[in-house]
């Protein structure tokens, strides 16, 4: 070997020891992250759910997805509708959870309606539990609010298609069992403070015209709480809720009248039982 060769195999050995080197290792990482950082495919997952709340409701998932086990006990204690009695049930998220509905002072005094709202629920769950929790109950009418948690993706990403699939089926499986359907409008929200920038606003705005035009379509009253209650940004004011998405008791008196309406409107037409 000449020198001129063996001078070049040496440099070509410095640098390939260069290379392999930790320190070379971690050059070329640091060189490469600039364009890891650029692909799509690196964009960020939105942060988890975090907290007891959350703890509990992921864990909720694991062992029983719809939580089916939730109103069990009080399905069973109600016993079937008395002769005369105009059942309506209300099946929703938290939006309807905290919505005193049932009792002497609540927003409907005297009348027989019922309150199956989870909190943190996706129409999905709501799917899975609606023959226990709404069509065995037997009422006249059923009271249906549903989309946020969707949206927000409580139990995964989901499509508005898969919401409005699942939305249709509680309605058309209502109605085959001769309950009549009130479907309602998403209320407002401009941010989700335990999910912050999805901008909920013109999603929701979206799937209330798709609820809107698929009750037209078969004959179910649709009652617009959001058109009553949305502010200039498609949000809930603070004068009606804390947090934007779930309403004060000055919410909740701007939805009474609506869906009492809605529901007389639902009991006077069509077919049920």
């Amino acid at each position: 070997m000449t020198k001129g060769n063996a001078r070049t195999a040496w440099c070509i050995l410095t640098v390939l020891a260069g290379l392999l080197s930790p320190a070379g290792l971690m050059a070329q990482s640091a060189g490469a992250a600039p364009a890891q950082a650029q692909s799509p495919a690196q964009t960020p997952a939105p942060a988890p759910h975090t907290g007891p709340y959350w703890t509990q409701h992921d864990q909720q998932l694991l062992v029983d997805f719809g939580n089916l086990e939730r109103f069990t006990n009080a399905d069973l204690a109600l016993g079937p509708p008395a002769p005369g009695e105009a059942r309506v049930v209300f099946m929703g998220d938290s939006i309807t959870q905290g919505w005193k509905i049932e009792g002497p002072d609540g927003s409907f005094p005297g009348k027989p309606y019922i309150n199956r709202g989870i909190s943190g629920q996706t129409s999905p769950q709501m799917l899975i539990r609606f023959r226990q929790d709404v069509i065995d109950l037997k009422p006249k009418a059923v009271v249906i609010l549903a989309g946020t948690n969707d949206i927000a993706g409580n139990t995964g990403p989901m499509t508005p298609e898969q919401t409005e699939d699942n939305l249709a089926s509680m309605a058309d499986l209502a109605a085959a069992n001769g309950i009549r359907v009130v479907l309602c409008s998403i209320t407002p929200s401009f941010d989700f403070p335990w999910k912050p920038g999805l901008d909920p606003a013109p999603k929701i705005a979206a799937l209330n015209q798709w609820i809107k035009a698929y009750a037209d379509l078969k004959g179910y009253i649709y009652v617009d709480y959001y058109s009553a209650m949305k502010d200039e940004r498609g949000g809930l004011p603070a004068a009606l809720s804390k947090d934007g998405v779930h309403p004060l008791p000055g919410g909740y008196a701007i939805m009474t009248p609506l869906v009492e309406a809605g529901i007389e409107k639902a009991l006077k037409t069509g077919t049920g039982n």
